[in-house]
């Protein structure tokens, strides 16, 4: 890769967004904060070995070890209880962000099935984004011979933008491939 993204956004970025947004104040150009990456589990976190390989591929994903989510209430329905372990969650910030970041528009994203660029909706009120994924398995440090049933992730990307039209501008800028108008 010839250039980061994080020098990206400080060389291009950045200067774009001053102008484009008429900021006078170059710490107040919107910027991505942080990545927080979601793993969605179930019961698997109960068996030891699915829980050491889920451990391993979203290490080797993020580049992070990952933290175990537990249940905050009971759900009777689905037979969990307050406490259980049920996912896993690593927070990305810094080159780590970058890196990921990086790697999830150039790669990832352009190898999923059908992919016709991202939704342009998937923003909250402050500006943050968030994209699922069917399957993990599309990540390149995942051997799919190793996976013997597959989760969906979910990515979110903060951002300081404070509304999504700013926080639309910035990731565009950034490379994300959103799906074209109609």
């Amino acid at each position: 890769m010839t250039q980061g993204l994080k020098e990206k956004y400080n060389k291009e970025v950045q200067k774009t967004l001053l102008k484009e947004l008429n900021i006078k104040n170059v710490h107040a150009v919107p910027r991505v904060s942080k990545i927080v990456v979601n793993l969605g589990t179930g019961d698997r976190l109960r068996d030891k070995n699915a829980k050491d390989k889920l451990m391993q591929h979203v290490s080797a994903i993020t580049g992070q070890k990952p933290k175990i989510q537990q249940a905050r209430v009971s759900v009777a329905g689905f037979g969990i209880r307050a406490g259980m372990p049920v996912g896993l969650t690593v927070t990305l910030r810094g080159d780590r962000m970058y890196d990921f970041l990086q790697k999830l528009v150039t790669i990832v994203l352009p190898r999923l099935r059908d992919f016709r660029g991202v939704s342009r909706t998937s923003f909250d009120e402050s500006g943050n984004y968030t994209l699922g994924l069917s399957e993990y398995t599309v990540f390149p440090e995942i051997d799919i011979t190793q996976v013997d049933r597959p989760h969906g992730m979910e990515i979110t990307i903060v951002t300081s933008a404070g509304n999504k039209e700013k926080a639309f501008r910035l990731l565009e800028l950034l490379g994300m491939p959103f799906a074209k108008e109609e």
